[in-house]
């Protein structure tokens, strides 16, 4: 497949995956293909777990029905001209640290067992695609274990693991990192933590917001400059709400009422002319939003 790949997007516009309805997943499938992206996995986010199920069982009714409608076969990459392909769920949470929640909602995050892990995806597995887990938690590298097992994208993230902690997560199956430097323990000279194994680590992916506003442009120089370019993974974190314009940028975030960054309000394209104002090529903007996202989430031609 060759084309624009989010792996993390909540929404966009007036819609996102805190609905009861298939049309609006399909919307923000209509929205991201308007801006240039052709396939997305929607992120889902925590909650009480019949919640989170429920919201996930509306995401496979709008693939059904986007495969009904247009014919295809999700597994080639050839969707409807209108819309991008919804390749499946990003399950961010509920297995997360409080201290690190961001805009999330603390409150619903709970502690990770497999018990819980059954109840999230049963019935669901060949939907759910990635899965973030705080990898410090008590019981999180058997639930990281067991995830990989069924063939689920572990991603570490809204985490205070140490670089050893993380580096744990890893050896028990994690293979990427949710919004890097975003919601986890500060990268620090003597402790580089989850970000710090992320940048130097070969193997793992990256997922890299390029809004302007969660990642310094000098920041994300540092990381095209430093992590191995086929592991660097862009991503938009759109959420729906009301969006923040940077005047120096001309991208996007979206904060919520307590003034907490909650998200992002663009697409892949809108990072592009950021990226290459401090230096990044097309050839390399290009691999982080097509190529590496395709492969790490199993499309073929990537």
């Amino acid at each position: 497949m060759r084309g624009y790949v989010d792996l993390h997007t909540h929404g966009i516009g007036k819609y996102d995956t805190r609905t009861t309805s298939p049309a609006d997943i399909l919307k923000i499938a209509t929205l991201h293909r308007k801006a240039g992206t052709d396939a997305i996995c929607l992120a889902v986010y925590p909650g009480p777990i019949d919640v989170m199920k429920q919201q996930v069982d509306v995401v496979r009714r709008a693939i059904e029905k986007q495969k009904h409608d247009s014919g295809f076969r999700q597994t080639t990459g050839q969707g409807p001209v209108s819309q991008a392909m919804i390749l499946g769920v990003h399950l961010e949470g509920p297995f997360l640290n409080a201290r690190y929640c961001g805009a999330l909602d603390k409150k619903t995050f709970v502690k990770p067992s497999l018990a819980l892990l059954k109840k999230l995806i049963n019935g669901n597995e060949d939907i759910i695609k990635i899965i973030t887990i705080a990898p410090e938690l008590p019981g999180a590298l058997k639930v990281i274990e067991r995830s990989a097992k069924l063939g689920i994208r572990v991603n570490m993230g809204h985490s205070d693991a140490t670089y050893e902690q993380a580096l744990e997560g890893k050896k028990a199956g994690a293979s990427g990192i949710t919004h890097v430097f975003n919601a986890m323990r500060p990268f620090h000279h003597r402790e580089l933590g989850l970000a710090g194994l992320g940048l130097l680590d070969e193997e793992l992916y990256i997922e890299v917001i390029a809004d302007g506003e969660h990642l310094h442009p000098k920041t994300l120089e540092l990381i095209f400059n430093l992590k191995r370019l086929d592991r660097i993974m862009l991503v938009t974190d759109s959420v729906k709400g009301r969006i923040t314009r940077s005047k120096e940028y001309g991208v996007s975030a979206v904060f919520d009422e307590r003034g907490v960054l909650s998200g992002s309000g663009i697409t892949l394209s809108d990072s592009f002319p950021l990226l290459r104002a401090i230096g990044i090529s097309n050839a390399e903007i290009n691999q982080a939003a097509t190529d590496n996202p395709g492969r790490y989430i199993g499309l073929g031609n990537c």
